[in-house]
């Protein structure tokens, strides 16, 4: 595994023990025990976890979330710490960098910013970059159902066009904020909209832009 992937892999495994199985987090609908079931589903099942993208295996997956959630919390934590088995595909460095960084980042603060008493994260610039260039190849992708145009911007001025359209909404953020905004974790992403004001309305209200 990739250093961040692992590291954030870890704190999100610590997280979720010191959480405890029934403690709220940002996915809607989600306890702790729910967040983590969903985890080890997307590494162990993968005839499941395709369900989060294909409509007619949806049934599966929710059986498999079922299935995993039932399992001691204590069991869920060690499968999530101990990665994925020998032969699956996230074995893979190329995967692993590719997929786990953002996922395992965004589920850890769904921990932490449910939390009344969280603060902010110290992220170094080489972590902020990582996120960054993951973002920069999905912008387009993420954001394919903004209702309105969709700019990305770091505070060093490197900006990443994720819909075109007008009006234009320009969202400013360190590349960990912007990614937590794209995924639908908007009112607890530190990012700052420029725009029209019934632009910024609509596109703060909107559904999650993220796959």
């Amino acid at each position: 595994m990739s250093t961040f992937a692992k590291r954030e892999r870890l704190l999100l495994a610590d997280l979720l023990e010191t959480a405890g199985p029934e403690a709220p987090t940002l996915c809607e609908g989600w306890q702790t025990r729910d967040l983590a079931a969903h985890v080890v589903v997307r590494e162990r099942r993968p005839d499941a976890s395709a369900g989060l993208l294909i409509k007619q295996l949806s049934a599966r997956l929710d059986k498999a979330m079922e299935e995993f959630a039932a399992k001691p919390y204590e069991e869920l934590i060690q499968l999530i710490r101990t990665g994925p088995p020998r032969f699956s595909p996230f074995q893979l460095k190329q995967l692993d960098e590719a997929s786990n960084i953002i996922e395992f980042y965004v589920h850890t603060e769904d921990v932490r910013r449910a939390q009344e008493d969280w603060t902010p994260r110290e992220l170094d610039p080489v972590f902020q970059d990582a996120l960054w260039s993951r973002l920069e190849r999905t912008a387009r992708l993420m954001g394919r159902s903004a209702p309105t145009g969709l700019v990305l911007r770091r505070p060093d001025g490197q900006t990443a066009v994720a819909h075109r359209g007008t009006p234009v909404v320009t969202v400013t953020g360190e590349p960990s904020e912007l990614l937590l905004f794209l995924y639908g974790r908007k009112s607890a992403a530190k990012v700052d909209l420029d725009g029209e004001k019934d632009a910024i309305a609509k596109l703060a209200e909107g559904k999650q832009l993220g796959i």
